[in-house]
């Protein structure tokens, strides 16, 4: 087993433990995160708990985070959802080393019909995470992050939509080969919870080769634009991954051949590196398992590479 991957250090709050003081910016950055997924994520070597949850009423009663009770709890008994209240948001957006989050989780919004999708996807960064400290790779509780905006048009438009293409999270993560040579990898994640038309889902890959091919427009006389504006944020444009769950395997697997489907009738997304897997195929194997489904060309299922059988995994 490798050992915990640290989570960088941030601006100490005065009277917190260090558990609490890491337990705050990845509340601030993942906007709801229920006590076990924390449990999996700090603590995945107690059997119980105990100090997680003393923690987490510390940092309650001190006025930094609130609590809201799951909608629908898959432990058979009522589980509790943590977020940073404005108070506690505030003391994490004072440290320099944290990426500032404009939106802020309101009470109503963490207990409202949203919750499943930002579990979803908490549970997919989790997936990572315990498969990186089995590996002895590296992808702490920071490395992803939800919503990140990439605009895929200039100047005005009538939408968020039409202007920005918006993953459900974007992941790194540091794997080791069996050689030591050591992989920077980045990752598009969409989740899709059995609730969204496919045909829908689908559309979303267009917004993806749009951002794959968006050159922006000069920013001044004279000047030029050159390059791809993923290139001033990504080493390599990053893989998309898409990640069901939310249903049973058959409409599961149904699913992904309908998206095999619609990408194929698409011939702008064959360039796109693209595959889909469910939530419990993630968990259960691994990223470096046969869990990915491409979306284009061969069905022959490969790991988050999503490389050919046979080709580069570069």
């Amino acid at each position: 087993m490798s050992p915990k991957t640290p989570i960088p250090p941030v601006r100490p709050v005065p009277g917190l433990s260090r558990l609490a003081q890491e337990l705050l910016p990845v509340l601030y950055q993942h906007r709801l995160v229920a006590t076990s997924q924390l449990h999996r994520l700090f603590t995945p070597h107690a059997r119980r708990p105990v100090y997680l949850r003393q923690q987490l009423a510390k940092l309650r009663a001190d006025g930094l985070v609130d609590a809201t009770t799951r909608r629908t709890s898959r432990l058979g008994r009522a589980e509790l959802l943590w977020f940073v209240t404005a108070r506690g948001a505030d003391a994490v957006a004072q440290d320099p080393t944290i990426p500032q989050r404009g939106y802020r989780i309101s009470p109503q919004t963490a207990a409202s019909q949203l919750q499943e999708h930002t579990l979803t996807v908490v549970d997919t960064g989790v997936a990572f995470v315990s498969w990186a400290r089995r590996l002895g790779d590296e992808c702490s509780p920071l490395d992803w992050e939800p919503e990140v905006a990439h605009r895929i048009r200039d100047g005005e438009s009538r939408g968020v939509d039409e202007a920005f293409m918006i993953p459900d999270a974007v992941l790194r993560y540091t794997h080791t080969a069996g050689t030591g040579r050591r992989r920077m990898l980045s990752f598009f994640i969409e989740v899709d919870r059995a609730t969204m038309q496919t045909t829908r889902l689908a559309a979303k890959l267009a917004a993806y080769t749009r951002y794959q091919h968006y050159v922006p427009a000069p920013g001044g006389r004279g000047r030029r634009a050159t390059r791809e504006a993923w290139r001033e944020h990504y080493p390599a444009f990053p893989r998309l991954l898409i990640i069901l769950t939310g249903a049973s395997e058959r409409v599961l697997a149904n699913r992904v051949q309908d998206l095999r489907a619609l990408a194929a009738a698409d011939p702008r997304t064959s360039r796109l590196a693209a595959g889909v897997t469910t939530l419990q195929l993630l968990q259960d194997k691994g990223p470096f398992a046969p869990v990915m489904t491409p979306l284009s060309g061969d069905t022959t299922p490969t790991d988050v590479f999503l490389a050919p059988t046979g080709g580069s995994r570069d």
